[in-house]
């Protein structure tokens, strides 16, 4: 817990946090040490959540005189999803109580997203109860939401606290921990990610968010095996690593501490709700596969040595204005409007001219020789990436998540545009490489 305590120095929103075996207990004197004055707590969870964790939270705050209001999400046994009606339901239940009640969410990526985004809409601070090792979303800021039929990226405020109770979270559905393996494996090469943005002066290393997510992520992702079998350890572990991800965003006040490529890629799936036998693809799934690409690139990029780069050649072959470029987005993204509108927003400010490339390109070449060490040390070479996913129970091919490889590619070939953020793939087409590497990706995925 010591980490746990140094990590809360350093974050902007949440203020206590307790991820430890039998947490739950301590769920009452939890929410009291956060809200002194209170005295009634709207609590939001679903029938599975509710059974595993939300009953007993119930009955602890009962029995201490606390009023509590449940608020059944899927009580039908209808599946939901982070989609905005959800929250105009939240909301309006949430204004018919007299008093302005303490929100808990009770649950995971959903539920905690859900309430996130409600408790920003009406002014409240929330806190949340963890049932799954999931994602890193508990204590990020931001909602992933469904919105205007796109998934989006909602501004919202990272919850107040945050308590999960590891024996809870290694009982929960193996493929959520899965997902939360996958999530937590992408730190990777995002980190490689970081390093390249830092040399060029896109986004400079924070070093505090960069020891936040770093410093125990190699040991929380060591142990695949013990994370399928739901090993209250290794789920504890990475619980660990998961919420410090979110701590680091909250630290640097951006998402950049915990997203590369592999995000970017995750994203666009986003927009195009990506689903498989008839359910939306997890978060991490989508970023596990990422990761497989993110990985690929970078070791691409390392075979390539880029102290030989023909930095003439390449500016030579470059966008000469915006508008050039522009031009390229229907023929990227077809009929797609959402997708162009997004690609022009985006590149206004992302795109660099031919002697903005020249800088940006010498700058990596002359450093080189000292780069490329320290991302060969940064990331896990792919064929690993691709076995602990297999161990984890996490998808690691394409057709896991019902991608087609023409699908697939077409993602890739789009990815670079919908962010203006420099990543992997920025690095790859910058140095004229895109081509080559879709054949290279061909072969080590197998497609």
């Amino acid at each position: 817990m010591n980490d746990i305590l140094n990590a809360l120095k350093y974050t902007t929103d949440t203020k206590a946090c307790i991820i430890e075996r039998g947490a739950i207990g301590s769920s009452v004197a939890f929410l009291r040490d956060l809200y002194p004055e209170l005295n009634s707590v709207f609590l939001v969870a679903d029938p599975n959540t509710w059974r595993v964790a939300g009953e007993q939270v119930a009955a602890a705050l009962s029995n201490d005189g606390i009023a509590v209001k449940r608020f059944m999400l899927g009580a039908d046994g209808a599946p939901f999803h982070a989609e905005y009606k959800w929250i105009d339901v939240l909301r309006e239940a949430y204004l018919n109580e007299a008093n302005r009640p303490t929100i808990l969410a009770v649950g995971s990526g959903t539920i905690n997203d859900l309430c996130k985004r409600m408790a920003e809409e009406v002014g409240e601070r929330y806190a949340v109860i963890g049932t799954a090792a999931s994602m890193d979303g508990y204590t990020s800021f931001g909602a992933a939401i469904t919105k205007d039929g796109m998934k989006q990226t909602l501004s919202c405020k990272a919850p107040l606290g945050c308590l999960i109770d590891t024996e809870i979270a290694a009982a929960a559905p193996k493929e959520m921990a899965a997902s939360g393996y996958a999530d937590l494996i992408a730190k990777l090469p995002a980190g490689a990610d970081w390093l390249v943005a830092d040399l060029i002066d896109s986004e400079k290393i924070h070093p505090v968010a960069w020891s936040l997510v770093q410093d125990s992520l190699r040991k929380s992702l060591s142990n695949p095996e013990g994370v399928a079998a739901g090993d209250v350890d290794e789920i504890a572990g990475l619980c660990k690593g998961l919420i410090m991800s979110g701590f680091a965003m909250q630290a640097m006040g951006s998402s950049r501490p915990a997203s590369g490529t592999e995000h970017q890629i995750s994203h666009y799936w986003d927009m195009e709700d990506l689903c498989f036998n008839g359910a939306p693809v997890s978060h991490g799934f989508k970023v596990g596969i990422g990761t497989l690409v993110s990985t690929a690139i970078l070791e691409f990029i390392l075979e390539q040595d880029l102290s030989q780069l023909d930095v003439e050649a390449v500016v030579a072959k470059w966008w000469p204005n915006f508008d050039a470029l522009k031009a390229e987005f229907p023929k990227v993204y077809g009929s797609r409007e959402a997708h162009i509108r997004r690609a022009e927003s985006e590149m206004k400010t992302k795109y660099i001219t031919p002697d903005a490339l020249r800088i940006e390109l010498t700058k990596i070449k002359e450093a080189w020789s000292d780069l490329a060490p320290k991302l060969r040390a940064q990331i896990m070479p792919f064929a690993e990436v691709r076995e602990n996913l297999r161990i984890v129970g996490a998808p690691y091919t394409i057709d896991q998540i019902g991608v087609t490889p023409e699908r697939f590619f077409e993602t890739l070939k789009g990815v670079s545009y919908m962010r203006n953020r420099y990543f992997g793939m920025d690095l790859l087409c910058r140095i004229g490489k895109y081509d080559e590497f879709e054949a290279y990706l061909k072969q080590v995925m197998g497609l």
